[in-house]
């Protein structure tokens, strides 16, 4: 397994670099100017403002920019903030735990609806349960995170009183006050995802369980004595999981771009918001460190899903 992985890993670095290049091509290519707030402040004198464009390389080809952002990414530099006044890589670290944080709870969330679900309706398919659950799961991916994120805040924070709307990072409570805190402010964020990617991944589970269970070596183990739920758990499920891991992996790195509007609605200080307020504020360094994060991530999880298929199905080798 680690020779496969080891040779994945190869194979990835022409791709992130093949990506690196159109991602600094199009942000190089692309209207705008980060200085143009100083070329419009009167107070700013233009040798100033030359001697910046100088420091940075603004005026230089495409192609020597690239090549001093490829050196000073492999030398862990990422990058200067233009409208931060910091370095990207320390940007990024501060906004990151939170995104992660909300993400990572929403998924769990996701996981722990839409597998039960998925495996109960595929066991009894058209029963009321699975009526029902299609139902809402149709009803839940059909809407957008934005309606019913804001649907959310009226209910439950305007309507209510229960939870408040705004996530704040800095929360002055400590100890179990901080936790509870927290737990109050992330509910509604993180059941915006969650039930969202549920409702999707529900009908991926319903569907993959019913082609599993109809194949022969699940009668045969019916033949056997085993009980329904010994063979559903057992035999079926674990084959089932394939495509579904497929979807998981490569959904994971659309959650992070899908957060964008949830980290909006909500005004959480994450990877989303950051890549927003950069892309208003032509920061093209932001912007292009965070966009490479992303892809980085997709070539990830595609190498995650492809090592868990020897898990899950034993005759799949590396």
């Amino acid at each position: 397994m680690l020779n496969y992985i080891l040779r994945r890993l190869l194979i990835a670095l022409p791709s992130l670099l093949g990506i690196s290049v159109i991602l600094f091509g199009v942000l190089a290519l692309a209207p705008g100017d980060p200085f143009e707030e100083l070329a419009t402040n009167p107070n700013v004198p233009p040798e100033v403002r030359m001697a910046l464009r100088a420091q940075f390389g603004l005026d230089d080809p495409i192609w020597q920019r690239y090549f001093h952002w490829l050196v000073n990414m492999l030398r862990g530099d990422w990058g200067f903030s233009f409208v931060s006044r910091i370095d990207v890589d320390e940007l990024i670290l501060q906004r990151l735990p939170v995104t992660i944080a909300v993400i990572g709870a929403s998924q769990i969330l996701a996981l722990a609806i839409a597998l039960p679900v998925g495996v109960l309706a595929a066991a009894k398919p058209y029963s009321w349960f699975d009526r029902i659950a299609s139902t809402l799961a149709f009803i839940g991916f059909s809407l957008p995170t934005f309606f019913t994120g804001v649907l959310f805040i009226l209910f439950f924070s305007i309507y209510l009183g229960w939870l408040p709307f705004i996530y704040r990072a800095d929360l002055s409570e400590t100890g179990l006050a901080w936790w509870w805190a927290q737990l109050k402010q992330s509910i509604m964020p993180v059941a915006v995802l969650g039930l969202f990617q549920a409702a999707s991944w529900m009908r991926y589970v319903r569907s993959s369980v019913l082609d599993v269970i109809r194949l022969d070596y699940v009668t045969t183990a019916r033949s056997k004595g085993l009980s329904e739920w010994v063979v559903v758990l057992k035999h079926v499920v674990r084959n089932a999981m394939i495509p579904v891991v497929t979807l998981v992996a490569l959904q994971m790195p659309a959650v992070f771009g899908g957060a964008i509007v949830t980290e909006q609605i909500f005004r959480i200080p994450g990877i989303g918001s950051l890549l927003i307020d950069a892309i208003l504020r032509n920061d093209t360094p932001v912007i292009m460190a965070v966009t490479f994060v992303f892809s980085c991530l997709v070539i990830l999880f595609n190498l995650i899903a492809d090592v868990l298929y020897g898990w899950l199905d034993p005759r799949i080798s590396y």
